[in-house]
């Protein structure tokens, strides 16, 4: 007994996911994989809340089609324009690309930050499989308004759950993009099945029927009791920045560090287009036919039957798995002395427990704004330090350049920019946008003063 479990110990030791090296050429991955990955990861969990939860803000149809559509090309042209680019000049994770540039004191408080915010929005995907392994079992399901556990087998289904997904996540970077590639295919079309099927409930029983189907019972412009209205700029800087911690933020540094060519930036539009255009209209189209029912299992099986609820379960998977991967690999960094999957079970755990709270998942929205808002900054300071400052007669990666082992530049960056964009007069999901030019600027100008001293003592 002894034995067996020293070598599953040495297994597990021996992956290796170049945590504090870059990624050597023979392990870069192909254009199919990240196909695969960015659509087995977009095409997921959170599609089956957020589109419910556009209808429960009341969006408007044209709001939903046009914004989705603005939205998600800027998405999809971060990653190819600002996050790619420099994955494949550095072949870094993202944290230790940041700990060359800020030290590791800054990088250990937004580690933490980091990692306990994935670990958040993994537990949020652990509760939509949940939704739907319950079914069976007849389940109590989360409502709109419910924040903590409402009965004992919710508590079972999320852990059972949480252990599957942990385990896939410390398998690793390339186990992930096979599990997403195999599985993304089919889960769009149960996507699109299950939209499909319902409508003729609602009223569409030719092509002519469906704009005004649209308008009168799917997406009215009529949010429900208690819910903000969302306008056409709400939808556009939803899609843009739900993944702003991805791309603008640069955490997807750590997964587009494997890509071949800075081109693959454009395989996002596999995660933006067939996610979070096609699959959020679809899932809004059942919340609909669930007469405003937003729990991800029960909407799915109103569409699709058992397929449906097989997809949700899956769906949450391929979200959560390769996040809790990141928040693994944030933790990493901190916890020197441990191996990256000890580290990535210790993410399990809190991932687990945070799923407990349905909260998570159905205040989605405006926990995915926060999360992002909280990460962009650090992003900001990566750009401009790896395009802007050399432009500038800077030094780039300064704190290893001089030892350093806090940057105050990149420290003031961050805080500087959430306390102020904080401050401003606007909602949570237009605060990012200002935010990240005043990033870039507070870190040029305190790169310029420490550097500018630093040279005069000399």
């Amino acid at each position: 007994m002894g034995l067996n479990v020293r070598n599953v110990v040495d297994k597990l030791d021996a992956l290796n996911e170049y945590d504090r090296e870059p990624v050597p050429e023979k392990k870069l991955q192909g254009a199919g994989n990240f196909a695969g990955f960015f659509a087995g990861e977009h095409v997921a969990g959170t599609e089956f809340v957020i589109g419910p939860l556009f209808v429960a803000h009341g969006a408007s149809a044209f709001d939903m089609f046009v914004g989705l559509l603005l939205g998600n090309l800027l998405a999809v042209l971060s990653w190819t324009f600002v996050t790619t680019p420099i994955a494949i000049r550095t072949r870094l994770n993202l944290y230790w690309h940041l700990r060359q540039i800020a030290g590791p004191y800054v990088l250990f408080a937004y580690n933490i930050v980091n990692a306990l915010m994935f670990c958040f929005l993994a537990g949020a995907m652990i509760s939509v499989s949940a939704t739907a392994v319950g079914l069976p079992f007849k389940m109590r399901m989360p409502r709109l308004e419910d924040m903590y556990p409402n009965s004992i087998g919710w508590v079972l289904v999320v852990i059972v759950v949480g252990l599957i997904v942990t385990t896939v996540a410390i398998l690793g970077f390339e186990r992930l993009a096979r599990f997403s590639k195999i599985s993304a295919p089919w889960m769009f079309l149960v996507f699109v099945g299950a939209g499909l099927a319902v409508l003729p409930s609602l009223g569409v029983h030719s092509f002519s029927d469906f704009w005004r189907v649209a308008n009168e019972r799917i997406w009215t412009g009529a949010p429900l009791a208690g819910q903000t209205k969302f306008t056409f700029w709400h939808i556009m800087f939803f899609a843009w920045f739900c993944n702003l911690a991805m791309h603008l933020g640069m955490a997807d540094l750590t997964t587009m560090r494997f890509a071949k060519k800075s081109s693959y930036g454009l395989l996002s539009a596999c995660g933006m287009y067939l996610g979070h255009y096609v699959a959020w209209l679809a899932s809004g189209i059942l919340c609909a036919a669930a007469l405003g029912e937003v729990a991800p299992g029960p909407i799915a099986y109103l569409g699709a039957g058992f397929a449906g609820a097989i997809a949700v379960i899956v769906a949450g998977w391929t979200t959560a798995n390769p996040t809790l991967y990141r928040a693994g690999l944030a933790f990493q960094t901190i916890t020197p002395d441990w191996r990256r999957w000890k580290v990535t079970l210790a993410a399990g755990i809190v991932t687990t427990i945070a799923a407990l709270f349905p909260a998570l998942m159905m205040k989605l929205l405006d926990f995915v704004a926060l999360y992002g808002l909280l990460l962009m900054p650090m992003g900001a300071v990566v750009f401009a330090d790896f395009w802007l400052l050399p432009r500038l007669g800077l030094k780039a990666r300064y704190a290893k350049t001089r030892g350093l082992a806090f940057s105050w530049p990149a420290a003031a960056a961050w805080i500087l920019t959430l306390v102020i964009v904080m401050w401003l007069p606007l909602e949570i999901f237009f605060k990012a946008l200002p935010g990240w030019f005043l990033a870039v600027a507070i870190f040029i100008i305190g790169s310029y003063i420490q550097q500018r001293k630093s040279a005069d003592a000399a």
